[in-house]
């Protein structure tokens, strides 16, 4: 196995242990982690494919980790506000 199958199957694996994690309901698709590992894998992947290369590959994990980007922004988002939201004084 040279290098690029070796980052490639690393990066798949990830997506893999995202995705299992998710069907076990062990992490939810709207957590900061499943985020983070779609965007480790999917992006180690595109590379590893852009490496090889085999452009629609590129394609597909480069849209899927731009994607993850979006949605760890929409959740830290989503954090934030939830820790910023001022608690209602009692009266």
């Amino acid at each position: 196995m040279n290098f690029s199958e070796a980052l490639g199957s690393f990066g798949v694996s990830i997506l893999l242990i995202a995705f299992v994690l998710n069907l076990l309901k062990i992490i939810r698709t709207d957590s900061l982690i499943y985020g983070l590992l779609n965007f480790a894998g999917a992006g180690i992947a595109c590379i590893a494919s852009y490496l090889i290369p085999y452009f629609p590959f590129v394609i597909l994990e480069g849209v899927w980790t731009v994607l993850s980007v979006v949605a760890i922004v929409k959740i830290l988002i989503r954090m934030q506000r939830s820790i910023s939201m001022p608690t209602e004084e009692p009266d």
